[in-house]
């Protein structure tokens, strides 16, 4: 078998292995038993179990995808941009990544970042992914390009052969594809979710086009796939633990990748898992928080209340701590197979998001009506400071270390058994030094601390802040747009659905009462710097 797990340290009561066993809890999953998770969550389950079936149904891609890859490097078409949120996103950035393949994923709103990614328009071929065809972010995407090719003197029906389309049968986008003329639209399988769609079209079309050997990964899969039904088989017993660490006390998941596997080491694995963790478990106030973390030693990984999970690589020894070595290909169905069964454990339904939407339909409102009207509390060198949920009252702002104050007192809000979470507003490229926030915070609370770039983690995360357990904490940043982009055909711009994104976001979080600091930076470098130095 080509996945292996290893546990060490982890008190495992004996009633969640019973139970599971006694329902046959694996051999129903693999029979597609849409009854696992309780009669509310039967209607939900019963059209969301296809992904078991993906390292077999989609053999079918590998030779056409093949066949399209040849044919648009034939004409010089070698440059793949991916456009995707969520789960149109995350699993072909871990597989190119993994196999060492360049492709430009463009998962933002962020004005910097897509304009920066409107180079090489010659080589170009754009995937448009997206499960609903009505991703604002995605179509966004879509009009920019097609405007920037357009401005560099394709007409109409080569602007079109240049979009590859990834999306659901009789989905809006679907009849869009049409009527642009694209060179190949995908119809992915309607019973997959998208956060279990790694192993479908929406993970291997931007992957195989991009170069990488699906096939192998099905193969991958496929070998793991014979051996689900069977008693302590690694995806079980993966399952077995994430359902363990929460009923100990463990209910934040320490993801870091070790790097031990035999083959390729496995690159940004952690993004993947935190989506399908966070957005299957966390909902009805309670779940399993992802907590990515930049290696295995790194703060966090010694939280009371975590469970370290080391993806490539095998458990550490003296702590709670889980090992998942195999190829990546078993990662995704074994990695997906245990999130279902610890969705039993937690009696959660695991393939329902019911609070995803909330943020978009401020976002929405929120465009129509203008944005809030907001005044800092202060401001301090390049950074403007916003809050809500009380955080700052009674905090000194005009002392001469008044950002470190407002940092202090956000971390002192965090509850027993709470999480800080980093929202970071910016540009994932220019911007890239905010990513050592997370660990800068979290070397200074016992707490677990994680970060997301925006708004890509409200198709992830965002889920867990809004429906888990409502002990978070929050700190968001946002950033001074120097050159902001149109969006073709729309009312707004990129740097102006971003700010409605965030603000989106801060209204769901003030609605739940949550405390929150909002730093604006007035200057993108210099605030991150700042705000670094003062964290120390």
């Amino acid at each position: 078998m080509t996945l292996q797990f290893r546990c060490s340290g982890l008190e495992v009561p004996e009633n969640v292995r019973t139970q599971l066993g006694d329902d046959d809890v694996a051999k129903r999953l693999v029979a597609e038993d849409a009854t696992l998770w309780g009669p509310e969550a039967e209607s939900e389950a019963s059209v969301r179990l296809g992904w078991l079936d993906l390292p077999a149904t989609s053999r079918a891609l590998v030779s056409g995808l093949a066949e399209l890859r040849a044919e648009l490097a034939g004409e010089g078409l070698d440059r793949v941009v991916l456009c995707g949120m969520g789960g149109s996103s995350l699993a072909p950035e871990v597989i190119c990544r993994t196999a060492g393949v360049p492709l430009v994923v463009l998962d933002t709103t962020d004005p910097g970042q897509i304009a920066g990614a409107m180079t090489d328009l010659d080589h170009t071929v754009v995937v448009v992914s997206s499960k609903s065809g009505g991703t604002i972010e995605t179509d966004s995407h879509r009009r920019a390009f097609v405007a920037a090719f357009t401005e560099v003197g394709l007409d109409e029906k080569e602007v079109g052969r240049r979009f590859v389309v990834v999306t659901d049968p009789g989905s809006p986008l679907a009849d869009t594809a049409a009527a642009m003329g694209a060179r190949a639209v995908f119809l992915a399988d309607p019973k997959v979710g998208g956060r279990y769609s790694a192993l479908s079209a929406f993970g291997l079309v931007p992957a195989a086009l991009a170069g990488v050997d699906v096939g192998a990964l099905l193969d991958e899969a496929a070998d793991l796939a014979e051996h689900l039904t069977e008693p302590g088989n690694p995806a079980l017993e993966l399952g077995v633990a994430l359902g363990a660490g929460f009923r100990t006390g463990r209910d934040k998941v320490a993801l870091a990748t070790g790097g031990a596997g035999s083959g390729p080491r496995i690159e940004g694995f952690g993004d993947w898992a935190e989506q399908l963790i966070a957005e299957s478990t966390g909902k009805g106030g309670r779940g399993l928080l992802p907590v990515v973390l930049e290696s295995v030693d790194a703060p966090g990984s010694t939280a009371p209340d975590a469970l370290l999970a080391v993806v490539d690589g095998d458990p550490v020894a003296g702590r709670p701590s889980v090992g998942v070595t195999g190829p990546l290909g078993a990662q995704f169905l074994g990695w997906e197979f245990a999130t279902a069964v610890a969705g039993r454990v937690l009696g959660i339904n695991p393939f329902d998001q019911p609070n995803v939407t909330e943020s978009k339909q401020n976002t929405s409102r929120i465009l129509q009506s203008g944005l809030p009207d907001e005044r800092p509390l202060a401001t301090i060198g390049a950074v403007a400071l916003y809050a809500s949920g009380g955080v700052l009252d009674g905090v000194d702002l005009s002392a001469s270390d008044g950002l470190r104050l407002a940092l202090d007192a956000l971390l002192a809000a965090v509850p027993p058994r709470g999480y800080l979470a980093v929202m970071a507003y910016l540009d994932r490229g220019a911007d890239a030094r905010a990513g050592e926030l997370r660990a800068a915070v979290a070397r200074r609370t016992e707490h677990a601390v994680t970060f997301g770039w925006g708004p890509r983690f409200l198709h992830s995360t965002g889920q867990y802040h809004k429906g888990g357990p409502q002990v978070g904490v929050f700190l968001q940043l946002t950033g001074a747009v120097p050159e902001d982009l149109p969006v073709p055909d729309r009312p707004y711009s990129f740097g102006m659905l971003q700010a409605a994104q965030a603000a989106g976001d801060r209204q769901a979080l003030a609605d739940r009462q949550r405390p929150l600091l909002h730093l604006h930076l007035t200057d993108r470098s210099a605030g991150i710097g700042q705000v670094l130095d003062t964290l120390g």
